[in-house]
């Protein structure tokens, strides 16, 4: 990082995090193309896959997205058969997620993306822990 200038692209942490997050949901897509699911509908889908049930605002904070990017993405999972939403029973100003068979039946053909996407990365494991670690770290950092 080029500290005299702190204007420079190459000043900034936040950059190379974007590049390289953009880069890997790039890696994911042909994987996640097969399945039709973007990279966002993917990490609901494993939300769901793991909660079975889960309240929107409780899914919008596990994956970082506001109403805005959440509402029209569930939308779009509950018409491809994937999860259904409805008012909640114990409080009506809430919205529960609910995944359905088919979502549970995509779980299936979705189990692979993870390797499939390992080995497109070129990083030893130990350097791929040694990076999830931190950027758990800062993450939690950022939350406080």
């Amino acid at each position: 990082m080029d500290e005299r200038n702190p204007l420079k692209l190459e000043s900034q942490l936040c950059f190379p995090l974007y590049a390289c997050s953009k880069e890997i949901i790039k890696l994911y897509k042909p994987f996640l193309d097969k399945l039709d699911l973007t990279y966002t509908q993917y990490i609901t889908m494993m939300v769901m896959w793991e909660y079975k049930t889960i309240t929107a605002h409780e899914l919008g904070e596990k994956l970082y997205l506001d109403s805005g990017t959440l509402t029209p993405m569930l939308k779009k999972l509950e018409s491809k058969g994937f999860i259904e939403r409805s008012r909640s029973k114990r409080d009506e100003r809430n919205l529960d997620v609910t995944i359905t068979e088919a979502g549970i039946k995509l779980r299936d053909k979705a189990v692979e993306v993870p390797s499939r996407l390992s080995q497109c990365l070129p990083l030893d494991a130990d350097k791929a822990l040694e990076l999830y670690k931190s950027l758990n770290e800062l993450l939690a950092l950022l939350k406080k």
